[in-house]
């Protein structure tokens, strides 16, 4: 029983000396999704592509809007057949405007989601660059809870990001 205490307390400072050496970084992987100028730019470029749409999506919703409110307004003096020919055309507008609008979403989700998932490509690069480079032996980006600033690279990597060509 002693030989095995005394081989595990063996082993336990062994393990210490062998770990002393370990270099370790943690890099906020949040923050450099933020301050990328990567990030920026596919803000810009979704913008681009969205923007005419979404535009014809608010002139939709006030055009029936100013349907409604004709309908509102007019009602009384309209004949039954007008009103409810009105009616359907708001009614079929509507129908029309929320297919538009899903579909929209459904095509800015998956662009969004395209630039992400390239940018975080972009990134898992920087930071393979910087830990080939500066020879670390671990870097930690998810789950951790604490990290002191003496470990945390998060500014290496916006600046290799920043760096890198398009």
């Amino acid at each position: 029983m002693k030989k095995k205490i005394a081989l595990f307390l063996g082993l336990m400072f062994v393990a210490n000396v062998s770990y002393a050496d370990l270099k370790i970084g943690f890099v906020n992987i949040p923050a450099v999704l933020e301050k990328a100028p990567q990030a920026e730019k596919a803000k810009k470029r979704l913008e681009q592509k969205f923007s005419p749409r979404d535009k014809q999506l608010v002139a939709q919703g006030k055009e029936i809007q100013s349907m409604e409110e004709k309908l509102a307004k007019d009602a009384s003096i309209m004949s039954d057949s007008e009103k409810a020919n009105l009616e359907k055309e708001i009614l079929n507008k509507k129908r029309d405007a929320k297919r538009s609008q899903q579909e929209f979403s459904e095509d800015f989700n998956a662009s969004r989601n395209e630039e992400l998932g390239k940018l975080q490509r972009r990134i898992v690069e920087a930071v393979r660059a910087i830990a080939k480079d500066d020879e670390y032996d671990l870097l930690l980006t998810d789950g951790v809870i604490y990290a002191k600033d003496q470990f945390d690279i998060t500014a290496q990597v916006q600046k290799k990001l920043a760096t890198m060509p398009e």
